[in-house]
């Protein structure tokens, strides 16, 4: 049994913990024929790829004890990141995302480093998360666990959103556990003491 304070971590400062994390991205897809996804295109192999190199190179950022080969693995996996935001037109900084992030279809997406989305969170394409003035210095956006991001949805921080929330609207105000928000600007248009299933995303149970 792993304990949800090993699982989420707030980033990956460890093997293990990077192939678990790894492991609930790749579960999220469920793709039934990964490999041949991997050979002939597949859009959710392609997603998952572009997952894969990040928890690699956030691995290499943040683990505590360097050796001299990590310096060029860290460098290896940034050149790659940088070449598939390019060719996705997706944007996941490092360290800004947890485990069981789920990119569902090919589109723009942006959510820089310091945003913070928590685990079992799908977001679709057409999403910007960004700051309400541009002279903004101090801001953060988090998102808390099983939060369905829908497309065309615009959250400039500072914001916090909670647990089990779907989102199809510009967000600009803090938004609490478990409901439905939409519209421009977001309200409120569903409460739910649990949003589940097909709603909310998955219900999270860290274990190995």
């Amino acid at each position: 049994m792993t304990s949800r304070k090993f699982v989420l971590g707030g980033r990956i400062v460890n093997y293990r913990q990077m192939k678990y994390w790894m492991r609930l991205d790749f579960e999220s897809y469920q793709m039934q024929h990964p490999l041949a996804a991997r050979f002939t295109y597949g859009e959710n192999w392609e997603l998952y790829s572009y997952m894969l190199n990040l928890r690699h190179l956030e691995y290499y950022i943040n683990k505590s004890k360097k050796y001299p080969w990590d310096v060029a693995m860290k460098g290896y996996y940034w050149l790659r990141h940088r070449q598939n935001c390019k060719h996705t037109t997706n944007f996941i900084g490092v360290n800004s995302v947890g485990p069981g992030f789920h990119m569902v279809h090919r589109g723009f997406r942006r959510v820089e480093s310091m945003v913070s989305v928590g685990a079992n969170c799908e977001i679709l394409p057409m999403v910007l998360m960004g700051k309400k003035k541009p002279d903004l210095t101090e801001f953060h956006i988090s998102i808390g666990d099983n939060c369905y991001i829908s497309t065309g949805v615009t959250i400039l921080r500072p914001v916090t959103i909670g647990d089990n929330v779907i989102i199809a609207a510009v967000v600009t105000k803090d938004v609490p556990d478990n409901c439905t928000v939409a519209g421009v600007p977001a309200k409120i248009i569903k409460k739910s003491n649990e949003i589940n299933g097909n709603e909310g995303g998955k219900s999270f149970t860290p274990s190995v």
